[in-house]
């Protein structure tokens, strides 16, 4: 007879898969703590988040969550601002309140920001390239800079970059900015409501941003099928209060009928509170012989006279927008993820400085 041939049996031990309670274990915390640092959900100290990423990481549970997408690994962020940004002062409410934000933001979720202020107007993109990597970096935001050339050395698969208050039209980079055109035609399609034609535009030679509050201005014009007044561009040396009184009071010294506009509006709140200052030097009341409007919502105007009217910038969010990308181009580790544009909406404030024009 055939000898039976006994079965034979392969024990294999299966690993079992590192959960959350194996973190936490590990990084010495509690499991809601664990659960904190690796969600971002609740401020923590920058020491407790990076001990329980990683301990995620060594023990794989990191790259498994990262593979689900449920995860955001941002702890280090380099900060780039050109100098003209730094000084906090009333000139730079706007820069100031964006990075508030951004401040608060990276403090509530634990991240540690390495700040970069470049010596002149203009960042050096490999100067900042240099220090992420020095400083291990997950990501970099760069501030109110959107030249060519910085972008093109930033923008690389390796490193999520995103600019802020600023513009890529090449999308080699992630970026976020109010909207500035649809705010602009909404404060003008304000005014042509009220019964405004000839609305002086104060402006300057300004960043891709401010371009687009002129397109706005257009587009105003264009949507309720008016002629656009081509002769009510008025154009200052800068953005400063100074500037735009500067720039009125030429032309109330040309034109004392400020080319017949019964309304101006102003690419920045600085510019229209130089404009109110000029009025007012003149006698010209506000808004009973013309209406002003500002864009911004910087905290001076609420307290100049009038109150300023003003399309508001939610510039205490774009910090929170920022990481956002980042992180999502991180959990998403996909070097052919296309550069996303994101845009956040502005709304009218409307105090004392806008009334319909007198018949």
């Amino acid at each position: 007879m055939p000898s039976k041939v006994q079965p034979q049996f392969v024990t294999e031990k299966v690993e079992r898969k590192v959960n959350l309670k194996d973190v936490a274990r590990d990084a010495d915390v509690s499991l809601s703590t664990a659960s904190h640092a690796l969600n971002g959900t609740a401020p923590l100290t920058i020491e407790v988040r990076e001990r329980v990423l990683d301990s995620a990481k060594r023990l794989g549970y990191l790259d498994r969550r990262r593979k689900k997408a449920t995860i955001a690994t941002l702890r280090v962020l380099l900060l780039a601002i050109p100098d003209d940004a730094a000084p906090e002062s009333d000139l730079n409410l706007v820069s100031w309140t964006i990075l508030n934000g951004l401040r608060r933001e990276c403090e509530r979720r634990g991240i540690r920001i390495v700040p970069f202020v470049s010596t002149g107007r203009r960042i050096d993109g490999a100067q900042v390239r240099q220090i992420a990597l020095a400083e291990r970096a997950d990501g970099i935001v760069v501030l109110n800079d959107d030249q060519p050339e910085l972008i093109r050395s930033l923008a690389s698969p390796d490193m999520p970059v995103v600019i802020v208050n600023g513009e890529d039209p090449a999308m080699l980079v992630d970026t976020v900015t109010p909207e500035n055109r649809f705010g602009a035609r909404l404060g003008i399609e304000h005014l042509l409501a009220l019964g405004h034609r000839r609305i002086l535009h104060l402006t300057w030679k300004g960043r891709t941003t401010i371009q687009r509050r002129y397109d706005g201005f257009s587009d105003a014009y264009l949507a309720a099928q008016l002629p656009m007044p081509h002769d009510m561009i008025l154009e200052a040396e800068g953005y400063e209060p100074r500037h735009g009184e500067a720039a009125i009071n030429a032309l109330l010294d040309r034109d004392p009928t400020v080319k017949g506009a019964t309304a101006v509006f102003c690419a920045a709140d600085n510019l229209a509170l130089g404009c109110l200052k000029a009025l007012a030097d003149r006698d010209i009341r506000v808004p009973e012989a013309i209406s002003v409007l500002g864009f911004d919502d910087i905290v001076p105007g609420e307290f100049s006279r009038p109150p300023l009217s003003t399309v508001s910038v939610p510039t205490d969010r774009l910090g929170a927008a920022a990481l956002a990308l980042i992180e999502q181009r991180l959990i998403a580790n996909d070097p052919q993820r296309p550069a996303h544009r994101l845009e956040l909406g502005c709304h009218l404030v409307l105090r004392g400085s806008v009334a319909p024009p007198r018949i």
